[in-house]
């Protein structure tokens, strides 16, 4: 894991040449070793220079093919050890592609509720270990349901996609979507995400659909300006995910709560101003597995 390192020795004839001895030009210098001695070792460090490293990216295309934002991936590097990038000749960071599926797979787990401290330290395999097996998360017409949703999302059908959703809450009503449908969909889209059978873009859109969908829903319940309680909701710096503050929306809107969102990332400073403003009788903030119980506290 980390970045590629080519050994710091040259070894012959048990005895060890400086790496830093190979940088001059044009002959190495080493008292005590015959000039055959010396050639070799010349030959042996020019084949370990000329030696392709092992490929790397970018943070833009780290982030790009694991999902995990270029913030939270220097969060992680300073509170966890990982990941651990390189840095090119610029000084910029540079991620191994093994570090790259590592991403991948802790952010799946996340969305599934795992926290990054517990997943940083294991290896690939043991990553890939703690993801539930297919097709256990549901049963039932509920589970044809979403293998429909997830048929629709392949086939890049968003419209029908959207129908099917909106069809679920006329069926069901929004508390009962909300609560007994979505988390399994969720589930659902984050294993298709992890197992390879969908693209991140897709995962992106789904959830761009599902919002649509929910925002339109409480567009449409009475909320009355005199209603009480009055709650602002928001997430803190370095929370990204809003889809769990918009659905406990929906739930507090169906109660009679008036809600006011500011979305995501709003500085605490500019929370306690909302609040303020808007006469607040609750603040409410979301937080998913990013973001370690001691900082939400």
């Amino acid at each position: 894991m980390g970045c590629p390192r080519r050994s710091a020795l040259a070894w012959t004839s048990g005895r060890s040449v400086g790496a830093k001895a190979f940088m001059a030009v044009p002959a190495i210098y080493c008292p005590g070793q015959t000039r055959a001695e010396v050639r070799n070792v010349q030959d042996k460090m020019s084949t370990l220079s000329k030696t392709p490293a092992a490929p790397t990216v970018s943070i833009g295309e780290a982030e790009r093919r694991s999902g995990v934002a270029k913030e939270t991936l220097r969060v992680w590097e300073r509170r966890y050890g990982f990941p651990a990038p390189c840095r090119d000749a610029a000084g910029d960071r540079v991620y191994s592609t093994e570090d790259v599926e590592k991403l991948r797979l802790m952010k799946g787990l996340i969305d599934l509720g795992e926290r990054p401290a517990k997943l940083a330290p294991l290896s690939l395999e043991a990553l890939s270990a703690r993801f539930p097996a297919s097709g256990r998360i549901h049963d039932g017409s509920l589970g044809v349901w979403v293998e429909d949703a997830l048929d629709r999302l392949r086939r890049h059908d968003v419209d029908g996609l959207r129908d099917l959703m909106q069809s679920a809450i006329y069926a069901q009503g929004l508390s009962r979507f909300v609560q007994d449908s979505v988390s399994p969909l969720t589930h659902a889209i984050g294993e298709a995400w992890y197992g390879g059978r969908l693209n991140i873009y897709e995962e992106h859109l789904f959830t761009e659909q599902l919002v649509r969908v929910l925002r339109g829903a409480i567009e449409g319940l009475p909320r009355p300006a005199a209603a009480r309680p009055r709650v602002l909701m928001t997430t803190v710096p370095g929370e990204p995910h809003a889809l769990g503050l918009l659905m406990a929306e929906c739930l507090l809107t169906l109660g009679g709560a008036r809600c006011f969102s500011l979305g995501t990332e709003t500085p605490p400073e500019q929370i306690v101003e909302a609040a303020e403003a808007y006469g607040a009788d609750v603040v409410a903030l979301s937080f998913s597995a990013m973001i370690p119980a001691a900082t939400a506290q």
